[in-house]
């Protein structure tokens, strides 16, 4: 199948800028607005987007802001949240999904990420449930210090506070010398360590109930693990999958055979085949 891959220059109601990279095949069969893990910026995943448009899905790969083609970059006088993100990235992505099904017909929608991306899908899918009728989830999961096994859950409570302590303190979290992400905005990771103390989604500065907004979203999910993936272990997964009580979820773990890579949180998108067909089986 002949695949078109594109870039779409955006701009955002509060003055982002940043580009959603497609790739469209000829005939596609449904749309996926696909969400980065934390620090990885979107062109990481053309293998995946690739190998999914060579089955008939239209991928749409969401830029973090600050990552990649996002003109922004964190500092102490650039700060932004869970809330930029859902307010005015996420709309921005989707509002591309929208002109192409009125330019070229409209398909069934999916949302999907990776890691902190899926978990920022099923916030979105919750903000406007009638929309993506189906998640794609792949090692991802809530934080919650709760849903990962002995002993490494007895650490997460002090590696949560530590990191938003030391972002606060330094005013980006540093993410590649430490190893966990890339530099990142300092109210990002307030965000993300406040639901790894709670097990609560919220914004700050989002007047929502977005933990509760998640009971909304109906459909299927599609959920994949992979076997040797300590950052997002199958618990975690099961976690974040509870807050979706009207979701039909259907979960596979891939082990280092089925990929040909580690089964582990990041070299899978380096080899998505396996990938990708776990997640196209769920259309069928």
């Amino acid at each position: 199948m002949t695949v078109d891959s594109r870039t779409s220059p955006l701009q955002t109601a509060d003055g982002h800028r940043f580009d959603l990279l497609h790739c469209l095949p000829t005939h596609p069969r449904a749309r996926l607005l696909w969400l980065p893990a934390l620090g990885v910026a979107a062109r990481h995943y053309l293998p995946l987007a690739q190998a999914l448009a060579a089955d008939g899905i239209a991928v749409y790969l969401h830029e973090w802001r600050g990552n990649g083609s996002s003109a922004l970059r964190p500092s102490r006088s650039q700060d932004w949240g869970y809330r930029q993100i859902l307010e005015y990235d996420l709309p921005a992505s989707q509002q591309v999904l929208a002109a192409h099904d009125a330019q070229d017909g409209a398909l069934p929608w999916i949302i999907g990420g990776h890691s902190l991306g899926g978990q920022l899908a099923c916030l979105h899918a919750g903000r406007v449930p009638s929309v993506f009728p189906r998640l794609w989830l792949v090692a991802s999961g809530t934080p919650w210090w709760r849903s990962f096994p002995a002993p490494r859950r007895w650490s997460l409570p002090l590696a949560y506070r530590f990191l938003a302590w030391l972002a606060q303190r330094t005013g980006v979290l540093p993410g590649r010398r430490l190893g966990f992400g890339g530099t990142e905005a300092r109210s990002l990771i307030a965000d993300w360590s406040r639901v790894g103390l709670s097990s609560r989604y919220a914004a700050a500065g989002l007047d929502e109930d977005l933990d509760g907004q998640l009971q909304r979203v109906q459909g299927h999910a599609q959920a994949v693990l992979m076997a040797d993936d300590w950052l997002a272990p199958a618990g975690s997964m099961q976690a974040l999958l509870q807050k979706l009580p009207q979701v039909q979820a259907t979960t596979c773990t891939l082990d280092a055979a089925r990929l040909g890579v580690r089964a582990d949180h990041f070299h899978w998108m380096k080899a998505p085949q396996a990938v990708a067909g776990a997640l196209t089986r769920s259309l069928e």
